[in-house]
């Protein structure tokens, strides 16, 4: 097939256009590659296993940002998009199950680290050749987009073919290495967004995306606590594991509400006014590619402390009411809830050039009595978590905040307008 022809069969995307069912059916597979993060973490939790599994979850952050911003531009549901997007759900799919042996090849089967290096250089390649082949100056755009992610495919492929000796640390901390160098290459010409050649042109898609992506992430964190008593397989409900579950949920209720209640249709509201390309291309990149991440791993990370505070507390042996999450778990779990809230905080700024004042102090007090959260029994430091966030919630709820109740009803407004004239045209035309 021609290039002529391939161009045929991919259609660009509309200004209008919002998130395709394709597209959600990408996301599943994030679903569980999320849950992959987070089982292997919390099987063996330590300073370097964590880094991993930063890295590892940054890695895929990007890929998924190729995907939003692929289907920002094309639409993924039209010609042959869902075939490449079939390939690459596969490829992404076996990545996710190699995830534990993505440092470290386990004896037995093809070696780990290659089958990762080789399913994300397929990953990247299907992106990189539907941008390339959808441009009208197909050389060029090759060169502006295909380059950097073939400098960290190769920096990955050099990961996986380092030789594994009996120092296997060693070997492992090397791979993390070039990892973060191909993240920071990714990363930082992704900042080049006028030499990339990136554009935004339907500012609901985008904005829609990342606000299901965050939806994806909370609700892993709702599987891993419900999968945290587990770890303790068939032991019965306890009142402390209730207790601890509600207080759980209460948090990851309070988390949703920070970002959903105003701030997500304040970011797409300012992204919509923001006319200039280049202008409105550095907005959804610092806003949504760079800032959201933040947020994604604060969650991951609250979700990974919650599932080992649940096994703490189911656990069969000691009082459950004052049984102490042990090693990393408390300073997991209260991260996590930091730097979410470090991530809105950012958000706002960067949006509205405001700092809001009450997150930034339970921020910092979070922040202050980390070191000190490990003393106390699981159930109780869930009751801080719980309690912390549900009250920064009722101040945002506050009575007179003029900037919320105007991001509020213009989002409603649209949304009216929308549904209004989506009725219109189907009692014309169906």
């Amino acid at each position: 097939m021609s290039a002529g022809q391939w161009r045929g069969r991919i259609l660009p995307a509309a200004p209008g256009s919002r998130v395709t069912r394709v597209e959600l059916f990408y996301d599943l597979v994030f679903v569980f590659a999320f849950l992959n993060v987070t089982n292997l973490l919390s099987e063996t939790l330590s300073i370097q296993s964590l880094l991993a599994g930063l890295v590892v979850l940054s890695l895929l952050w990007w890929c998924w940002v190729s995907f939003a911003a692929l289907g920002n531009v094309v639409r993924t549901d039209q010609g042959v998009m869902p075939l490449i997007g079939a390939v690459t759900v596969a490829a992404l799919f076996v990545l996710t199950l190699t995830l534990p042996e993505a440092f470290a090849d386990a004896p037995g089967g093809p070696r780990g680290p290659l089958v990762f290096a080789g399913c994300y250089l397929i990953i990247r390649a299907a992106q990189v050749l539907v941008l390339v082949t959808g441009s009208d100056r197909p050389g060029r755009a090759a060169r502006r987009i295909g380059l950097p992610p073939l400098a960290s495919v190769v920096l990955i492929l050099a990961a996986a073919t380092l030789p594994e000796s009996s120092a296997h640390q060693v070997t492992a901390w090397l791979r993390l290495g070039l990892w973060l160098v191909a993240i920071g290459i990714e990363f930082t010409v992704g900042g080049l967004v006028r030499s990339a050649g990136f554009t935004v042109v339907s500012a609901a898609h985008w904005a829609e995306r990342y606000a299901l992506i965050l939806l994806i992430a909370l609700g892993e964190s709702i599987i891993s606590l419900g999968l945290g008593p587990k770890l303790s397989a068939g032991l019965p409900i306890t009142w402390p594991v209730i207790v601890a579950s509600v207080l759980g949920v209460t948090v990851i209720a309070a988390l949703w509400w920070m970002y959903f209640d105003s701030l997500a249709s304040a970011l797409e509201q300012r992204l919509h006014r923001t006319r200039d390309p280049d202008a409105r291309a550095a907005f959804a990149r610092d806003v949504y590619a760079y800032l959201h991440l933040p947020l994604i791993a604060g969650i991951i990370l609250f979700a990974l402390g919650l599932k080992r505070y649940l096994a703490a507390i189911a656990h069969p042996h000691g009082s459950p009411w004052l049984q102490r999450a042990a090693g990393l778990d408390h300073r997991v779990l209260f991260a996590g809830v930091i730097l979410y809230i470090l991530g809105l905080l950012a958000l706002g700024v960067r949006a509205s050039h405001r700092v809001p004042l009450m997150p930034s102090v339970v921020a910092v007090a979070l922040a202050v009595g980390l070191p000190w959260a490990g003393r106390l029994p699981a159930v109780v430091g869930l009751a801080v978590l719980a309690v912390v966030s549900v009250a920064l919630v009722l101040l945002g709820l506050r009575a007179g905040d003029p900037w919320r109740r105007q991001v509020r009803q213009t989002a409603l407004s649209e949304q009216v307008a929308a549904e209004q004239e989506q009725s219109e045209w189907r009692r014309r035309h169906l």
